[in-house]
């Protein structure tokens, strides 16, 4: 079975074809600045054009579309719908009904699914719910301290995301200890970031709450705030309710800190050049990570591994060896040395650390494919 996984941004479309269930990798690319100025593309049919010319025909991988089992979707946020399911008019409402929420995610997902069906209507496409990993986590977790009619009617509650990303990172830690027995805490580190507390496998916690601005600051995205801080804002101000959703959802994060970049390597670059505030947002996101480190060892009971994905887990011995400081006493003990020379996947703990800490490549397009292709397979029984 092939199936084609599609990573959507605002302006790009990096796509992986793998052939399942070995997730063998056929073909992968990448269209870029789709719509912008200087860009190839003026629209995500276009990109998905030229996917197809790229992967399908005499000396691709596929000979002809039909050979194209399904195309998986990393979907954001559907509310309380979630899990993997076929992308139809239930879950394209449902993703519009929640783009409030997830505005830099959900609409040029939702654009591209619907570029998707218009290019080959016959063809399959599931999506995979960033929010699906968390449905067993306890209501006492996903419950907020507001009107219980709000949860009801408005489902209002902690959703969690990065599902695919911390699912994969469970998968590998598992694989790697040789047990299904583990207090995992989960890094996903990168221009968004999260953690997750994961035992035997299952995700018990996550520092997302309801949106994908909560949580971990990111690059230019909030993370957790009092709400009463932004009320205060909108009233000295006078923003509106949009106005203020675009700030905090694009100004802010480690970009509204540093007054920059919120990417980490020039926040790097810039602190150890002597630059006080992109010191303050490398310092406020070791921190933030640092403080879910710390509740989720509570939750677990302790941590048998813990790992680092992402752009920033996977590359940056500066943060991870920040976040790992003086967490000896917790069993967390870092071997300075591995930790400077680690490149892909790796153990950066010490021999004789009790628990294990490791890097570990994000895997999202495997755990995509695979519930994709278990989605199709059901279809035909």
């Amino acid at each position: 079975m092939r199936i084609l996984v599609a990573n959507i941004g605002s302006t790009s479309f990096k796509y992986r074809l793998l052939e399942m269930p070995d997730a063998r990798v056929l073909a992968q690319g990448k269209v870029e600045r789709i719509g912008q100025a200087g860009g190839d593309c003026p629209d995500y049919d276009a990109a998905i054009a030229r996917c197809r010319g790229e992967i399908v025909g005499e000396g691709r991988p596929l000979a002809a579309l039909s050979d194209l089992s399904a195309v998986g979707f990393k979907a954001v946020h559907a509310g309380p719908l979630t899990g993997a399911r076929l992308v139809d008019d239930e879950v394209l409402a449902a993703m519009e009904e929640f783009a409030f929420m997830a505005p830099a995610h959900n609409p040029p997902y939702v654009a591209a699914m619907r570029a998707f069906q218009r290019s080959a209507p016959e063809l399959p496409l599931v999506a995979l719910l960033e929010t699906a990993f968390y449905e067993g986590v306890e209501e006492a977790v996903t419950t907020y301290a507001v009107p219980y009619e709000w949860k009801e009617g408005l489902g209002i509650r902690r959703y969690g995301f990065h599902g695919a990303s911390h699912r994969a990172a469970s998968e590998k830690a598992q694989e790697l200890l040789g047990s299904n027995d583990l207090r995992h805490i989960s890094c996903h580190l990168g221009g968004s970031s999260s953690l997750a507390a994961v035992r035997n496998g299952v995700a018990v916690d996550c520092s997302f709450g309801m949106s994908p601005q909560s949580g971990l600051p990111h690059n230019n995205r909030t993370g957790d705030i009092d709400v009463f801080a932004v009320f205060q804002v909108m009233k000295q101000k006078g923003y509106g309710v949009d106005e203020v959703a675009e700030i905090l959802a694009s100004q802010s994060g480690l970009a509204g800190i540093s007054g920059g970049s919120g990417d980490v390597r020039d926040l790097s670059e810039a602190a150890a050049g002597g630059d006080a505030r992109a010191r303050l947002a490398l310092d406020v996101f070791v921190d933030a990570v640092r403080r879910y480190v710390g509740a989720f060892l509570v939750r677990l009971g302790g941590v048998d591994v813990l790992t680092f994905s992402g752009g920033i887990g996977e590359n940056s011995p500066e943060i991870r060896a920040a976040v790992c400081e003086g967490l000896s006493p917790f069993g967390l003990e870092m071997d300075a040395s591995r930790n400077e020379a680690a490149s892909g996947e790796a153990t950066i703990s010490t021999d004789d650390s009790p628990a294990r800490i490791l890097v570990v490549p994000a895997d999202e397009e495997r755990v995509v494919a695979r519930a994709t292709a278990e989605v199709v397979s059901a279809l035909k029984r």
